[in-house]
């Protein structure tokens, strides 16, 4: 890792702490391609951190290390930097910005304690950002703005404003306006509104400060006088207002403090204008950071209970306190194996220490319930890819440990004589299943041993191994989310490729039939000789399956008639027309032949079998297909498009209704399984990424009579019979 360190720039040892108070956690988030990861780049140079930003395009940067995010050019994993100003440790939590990700950002807002939203001031926001927005907004926790990319030509700070008052609210105020230079263009400063001075960057960072020229003065007192009147809304002195209404000059230091008391509470959100390339803004973003947006102590702490899940007291952040971690996020690097970041919440990590190590919950996306003790060998603070050791890491602090045998990302770390779970935040399911093969018998013991790693690490990914289909099914979130687990599995050398996902479908009797088996060997040989006879009804839906014996004078031995039943039964798994299981019917006994000699239970199940599969061919049996029903949430505008689209995909819309958040609508549907394989993709091109839906099993119902011959054939062509 050393190596790495070097690669990187880094200029100095990890910063360490040793009281929660010192500490900002804060989650960068934003739409793709706002400029977060340049952003925290910047960041990191003008604190010391680094002694050279990177760049997205050639792959340098601290936060994208991973190889997908250097190919694609584009965050594809959370990744913590932290950087030390005035005396505070930041740990900055950079997101990806694309929606696929999701499971990414969300394990970076378990860890903050604040939000940072990065909103490009070219091309605006995107949907996803406006409802991560109403999420923090519902938990309250504290936000702040950049706006970023102000040296484009086509940035416009005034319109990004108006737009973020009108998706935020209200209270998304400016502390600073851009100063233009001579081209008036080119941002080379900042107006401060607070303060009435101008930051003037136009010979570098950090910036001169200095009076306003006296053509700023108007844009600064207008700008000024909503600012003020936002903050005094917000203060706790009842007072202040009548006091400012009166024209009493209100001291700078009490609008500071209120204004920094207010941003901690979640209730004023600042926007400051940056500029990554030429370091506008930098210092007073990190003025921000580190004055406005609260430590650890301020800020709620998930619930606790027992591994059993017996109650317990809240946390506290209290360094003193009882160990209890959680594991945000797990990776495995090529050089030390197993890394997994961790946010701790109470007490103090340290080396060599013996944890217990608690995940539950997860068992139905591959992540059985688990508890094991483990001793912690280093603790590091990680700064992208590159690991730095530190002696320890107290409460409300995040670290990173390594080799660890069991802790998955969503894990506990507790004491060992007081083992205690966190309650699991909350993932989006997975929706777009991927259907992968590998390429030689070395390459699936290769893919099993991979996949473990990535779904060890990713809760938003379920694997599963459908034994109807024998397909082996990856679920992800869309289709940039597939690309990044396939190139990691490509990348761990193995030879695989993918194909159309097959939906599990069912077979059933539409009419009475009547079926023959005879299973007879002329050549001689024990047990070579069954006859049976029976008669196939259909049951309604849901019937499940009845045998009924009605032997007559002994015909088929008594003891062989459940081998009947057997060889039935074994008959229906398979299936009779595509490959599928038979479902819903009865088949009854009622005659056949036994030979004293060369019968055998083996004899009377193979006649079994055939007998089922004579009554398929005489009589009529249909594909079912399941059935899901859908709950989609769009914005109102996209209605329309949502419930056209159920007609093309022979679904049934139950109705619709104003979803809480407002502005959204909930659309019900009924739509079969077989149309939904990429709705995942679908929805969020026609809904311009804001559509979001889940699914859930309603029933089987029959599938259209050309849609059944097409799987029959595809079932055909694959087999050869």
């Amino acid at each position: 890792m050393a190596q790495k360190s070097q690669e990187k720039g880094l200029t100095g040892p990890a910063p360490v702490v040793d009281e929660p108070g010192r500490v900002r956690n804060v989650v960068v988030v934003g739409h793709s391609g706002a400029g977060k990861t340049t952003l925290v780049e910047a960041l990191l140079e003008v604190t010391g951190t680094i002694s050279r930003a990177g760049g997205v395009t050639e792959g340098t940067t601290v936060c994208d290390h991973d190889p997908a995010a250097v190919r694609q050019q584009r965050s594809v994993a959370l990744s913590c930097a932290p950087l030390l100003h005035d005396g505070v440790k930041v740990n900055l939590l950079d997101t990806p910005g694309y929606a696929d990700f999701v499971g990414e950002l969300r394990a970076g807002l378990r860890a903050a304690d604040a939000a940072l939203f990065v909103v490009g001031a070219v091309d605006g926001m995107d949907a996803a950002t406006v409802t991560l927005w109403e999420e923090c907004a519902a938990v309250g926790m504290p936000r702040a703005v950049a706006v970023t990319r102000l040296d484009h030509q086509r940035a416009d700070f005034d319109e990004t404003v108006a737009l973020c008052q009108r998706v935020f609210g209200d209270n998304v105020v400016p502390l600073y306006l851009p100063m233009l230079g001579d081209d008036g263009v080119s941002t080379v400063g900042l107006m401060g509104l607070i303060t009435q001075r101008v930051f003037d960057y136009s010979a570098g960072y950090p910036p001169e400060v200095r009076e306003p020229d006296p053509e700023h003065l108007p844009a600064i007192e207008e700008a000024r006088s909503e600012l003020i009147e936002g903050i005094i809304a917000e203060s706790e002195d009842e007072t202040l207002m009548d006091r400012y209404l009166a024209g009493e000059q209100i001291d700078v230091s009490v609008l500071i403090e209120d204004l920094e008391r207010a941003v901690a509470r979640g209730h004023f959100y600042p926007v400051v204008p940056v500029c990554a390339g030429t370091g506008v803004g930098l210092d007073a973003l990190l003025e921000v950071l580190t004055a406005g947006f609260p430590s650890p102590r301020e800020h709620e702490l998930p619930a606790v209970t027992g591994v059993d899940g017996s109650p317990r007291p809240p946390l506290t952040c209290d360094p003193d306190g009882p160990l209890v971690a959680e594991v945000v996020k797990t990776t495995i690097d090529r050089h030390v194996g197993r890394v997994s970041l961790v946010r701790v919440f109470s007490g103090t990590l340290r080396p060599e220490a013996t944890v217990h190590v608690s995940g539950h919950g997860m068992s139905e996306r591959g992540h059985p319930d688990h508890d094991a003790d483990e001793r912690i060998s280093h603790i590091y603070s990680p700064l992208g890819a590159a690991l730095r050791e530190v002696p320890y890491c107290v409460a409300g602090d995040i670290c990173a440990i390594t080799k660890s045998g069991s802790a998955e990302t969503g894990d506990t770390l507790s004491q060992k004589d007081q083992p205690l779970l966190i309650a699991p935040w909350e993932m989006p399911e997975p929706l777009l299943p991927v259907a992968i093969v590998a390429k030689t018998r070395a390459d699936e013991d290769a893919l099993a041993k991979n996949l473990g790693r990535l779904v060890a690490g990713d809760p938003t990914m379920r694997l599963e191994r459908n034994s109807e289909t024998h397909q082996l099914v990856l679920w992800c979130m869309g289709e940039s989310h597939a690309d990044v687990v396939l190139d990691r599995l490509r990348g761990g050398g193995v030879e695989l490729s993918t194909e159309p996902v097959r939906v599990a479908l069912r077979e059933t009797f539409t009419a009475a039939s009547k079926g023959h088996g005879r299973h007879v060997k002329q050549s001689g040989g024990h047990g070579q000789y069954a006859v049976c006879d029976i008669e196939v009804e259909p049951l309604p839906p849901g019937a499940g399956f009845e045998f009924v014996d009605k032997i007559v004078g002994g015909v088929v031995p008594h003891n062989y008639i459940p081998s009947v039943e057997k060889g039935v039964r074994a008959q229906m798994e398979r299936g009779l027309i595509a490959g599928h299981p038979v479902v819903d019917l009865r088949v009854t006994l009622f005659d056949g032949k036994a030979h004293s000699v060369d019968s055998s239970d083996a004899a009377f199940q193979t006649a079994g079998a055939l007998a089922l599969r004579d009554a398929a061919e005489k009589g009529d049996v249909t594909l079912l297909e399941p059935v899901d029903e859908l709950v989609i949430r769009v914005p109102d505008p996209f209605v329309g498009a949502v419930i056209s689209d159920m007609s093309g995909r022979r679904g049934r819309v139950l109705g619709t209704e104003p979803d809480a958040g407002g502005e959204r609508t909930l659309v019900r549907a009924e739509v079969p399984a077989t149309e939904l394989v990429r709705y995942a993709v679908e929805l969020r091109s026609m809904t311009s990424g804001a559509g979001t839906f889940r699914r859930s099993f309603a029933r089987y119902e029959p599938m259209p009579s050309h849609l059944a011959e097409q799987v029959r054939a595809e079932h055909l062509t694959r087999t050869g019979h």
